[in-house]
This record gives structure tokens, C-alpha cells and sequence, in this order.
């Protein structure tokens, strides 16, 4: 696998997003993954997309970078807003987050 392939622990690509109505901007994502997070001017985390790009769509979702992948999850575990979903990107179904089985 290369660095720059994006997969969960089974191989499949994962993806993440912020629920910002859910976001008590704290930070922790950025402290986790600042690659994948970060706060805007409005106090609120939202994920970034290629180049750095602050996604600040509704819903808007960014690849898991798989050297990141434990970053990530440990975000989603931490935030006190549990407002961080991530995915895998082939059916949607979230594997951590607050809506993960």
C-alpha cells in the first residue's frame, strides 16, 4: 500500500465528516489529525480537502489517509460533541462515530 492510499484496517477506503450542528469546537480533531481537521473562523471543526481546502459543506466528506486512520478514530472517540462519522466509502455504513454499530 502506498502512503497516499486512503483504507480502513480491512482495506477498504474510509471516509470522514463533521456534523458542525453537533461541534462544541473544542479542537481535539485538530489536535488529533490537523491534516484532516481543522477550526475555521466560526469556532467550528470541519474536515479539509485536497490542497488544505476547508470543506465547509453540509455533510461534506474527505478520504481517511490511511497513515492517519488511528488519528482519526481517535478523534471521533474523544470529542465531547460526538459530531465526527467516519465511513467506509463503498456503502456508507459508519465504523466509528457516534452512529457506528
Amino acid at each position: 500500500m502506498s502512503v497516499q492510499q486512503e483504507a480502513g484496517a480491512d482495506g477498504e477506503a474510509l471516509e470522514v465528516w463533521i456534523d458542525q450542528d453537533l461541534c462544541t469546537g473544542d479542537g481535539i480533531c485538530v489536535q488529533y489529525a490537523p491534516e484532516v481537521f481543522e477550526l475555521d473562523i466560526d469556532g467550528l471543526a470541519y474536515v479539509k480537502g485536497a490542497g488544505e481546502e476547508l470543506l465547509q459543506d453540509k455533510g461534506a466528506t474527505t478520504p481517511v489517509p490511511l497513515p492517519l486512520l488511528t488519528d482519526v478514530v481517535d478523534s471521533a472517540k474523544e470529542c465531547p460533541g460526538e459530531c465526527i462519522h467516519v465511513r467506509r466509502v463503498s456503502d456508507l455504513v459508519e465504523v466509528f462515530g457516534p452512529d457506528a454499530d
